[in-house]
């Protein structure tokens, strides 16, 4: 049940009928409608006190008319502003139409059916100010006792999404989010943790708390990494860094349309371990799915790596047409960047081991808690380049050993998950920079050869 303190930013109540008839009024061959809104609270805490709580509403009118095949956009940042919004969008499209030598080929989604997936959670209703406060003050008190100090963020937020079409769509959903981050340093000693889900009580958060400040009092007197490759167990939200990258190998529509990267050029190879399953999956229970994209189509699962064999792509509807296949509901459009599919909700198959057990199959190598100040480097190999981050120990037989410093590293992805030999039990999400409702949910791994520092090529370790 909603409660009063909680709500969308925009009332439910006839929203769609109110989108739908200003849709039908346009004069324009289709015209969409996508109104995308979200109510966030969050709780922000450094220096032993609450401190900037900060509570956002947003929201964004995008419409789309399409005149003789061609398709013009405008947005509004209000219900007020919809109709201006609407004219514009056909005026240009008309000019686009009667500018061109021919139709274009722009549609617009038709009804259909939609996935069955949760979107609401009472526990993240119920985690209030005062909720968050009180998990801030633990998180606080735990590292003062250990000699240290707690900087991070507890948040709740209800995403909101409602899309019309004049083809007779018509979806409307709400969707629970809680996210929390923790960043505990104990003298040079850092641990850092990261998770969001529908359901708050999914962040686990009070065990989540006294794991990463014990992990901070772990790291303490940090040694540099020498340079070389190495095996290394990847935390979920190290692991979670690199799966983000995936798409931009070749996973977009985009790419595959133009024939570049793994689906264009690899479907139904093999390229990285039979261990590895990645999906992007609007139905999983974890993460943040939603039922259907920004055009209106819904969204269903999309292998990106089954038994690390290259599978599909994510597509809007105009890369579908392009790739002659139907739209898998992956349509999106960020601030400042132009319409294009996204992989939203990235999610790769847990194992069945323990971050220990994978610790303990490791003679000589090296844990990395997560990565920071990423970036691709060659699209074509996938190889990205970054820098290791906070709670990150050498192994030695089987044993979390000496902490080290943060190291840069450059390495392939694929040639990372090509290696992987063990998968962790436990999954965390962290959110994706740029991508609305955005995330990567990853579990531990094992790999090897891992390159750090300026390690040749050649080598092997």
């Amino acid at each position: 049940m909603r409660t009063p303190e909680f709500l969308p930013p925009v009332a439910p109540d006839g929203l769609l009928e109110r989108l739908s008839t200003t849709a039908a009024s346009a004069d324009a061959d289709a015209v969409e409608i996508t109104l995308l809104g979200r109510a966030g609270e969050y709780t922000r805490f450094a220096g032993g006190r609450v401190h900037q709580p900060q509570d956002i509403a947003e929201t964004q009118y995008a419409v789309r008319a399409v005149v003789d095949g061609h398709a013009a956009r405008a947005a509004t940042g209000t219900i007020g502003g919809l109709t201006g919004a609407v004219t514009a969008a056909v005026k240009a499209a008309q000019a686009l139409a009667q500018a061109a030598d021919r139709p274009g080929n722009a549609t617009v989604a038709t009804p259909s059916a939609l996935p069955d997936v949760t979107l609401w959670h009472d526990d993240t209703a119920a985690f209030d100010a005062a909720a968050r406060a009180a998990a801030a003050g633990h998180a606080m008190r735990e590292a003062d006792q250990a000699g240290g100090h707690a900087a991070g963020m507890f948040g709740r937020a209800l995403t909101q999404i409602a899309v019309v079409t004049s083809g007779g769509v018509a979806h409307h959903a709400l969707a629970t989010e809680a996210i929390g981050s923790l960043t505990a340093t104990v003298a040079d000693g850092t641990s850092h943790w990261i998770d969001l889900h529908r359901s708050c009580g999914a962040l686990d958060l009070t065990a989540s708390v006294d794991r990463t400040v014990a992990e901070a009092v772990a790291g303490q007197n940090r040694i540099p990494v020498p340079d070389g490759r190495y095996t290394i167990v990847l935390g979920p939200q190290a692991a979670g860094e690199l799966l983000g990258f995936l798409e931009a190998a070749g996973f977009s529509g985009e790419l595959a349309a133009a024939g570049v990267g793994l689906v264009a050029q690899r479907a139904g190879q093999q390229v990285a371990s039979p261990l590895v399953t990645v999906a992007d999956d609007a139905t999983a229970a974890v993460g943040l799915p939603i039922g259907f994209d920004m055009e209106g189509t819904p969204k269903r699962r999309v292998p990106l790596l089954t038994n690390g064999i290259v599978g599909e792509a994510v597509t809007n509807l105009a890369t579908a047409k392009a790739l002659g296949t139907s739209s898998t509901g992956h349509a999106h459009i960020a601030r400042e960047e132009v319409p294009a599919p996204v992989a939203a909700n990235i999610v790769m198959d847990a194992g069945d081991a323990t971050e220990a057990q994978l610790i303990a199959g490791v003679e000589r190598g090296i844990y990395v808690q997560r990565f920071w100040y990423t970036r691709l480097v060659d699209r074509l190999t996938a190889t990205i380049t970054g820098v290791s981050r906070d709670g990150c120990f050498l192994i030695d037989n089987g044993q979390l050993a000496q902490p080290v410093a943060g190291a840069r590293f450059t390495h392939s992805i694929l040639d990372f998950l090509a290696t992987v030999d063990g998968i962790g039990a436990a999954r965390r999400s962290q959110p994706v920079m740029n991508v609305w409702n955005g995330a990567v949910t990853a579990p531990a791994l094992r790999g090897h050869g891992f390159r750090f520092g300026a390690a040749k090529i050649e080598e092997t370790r």
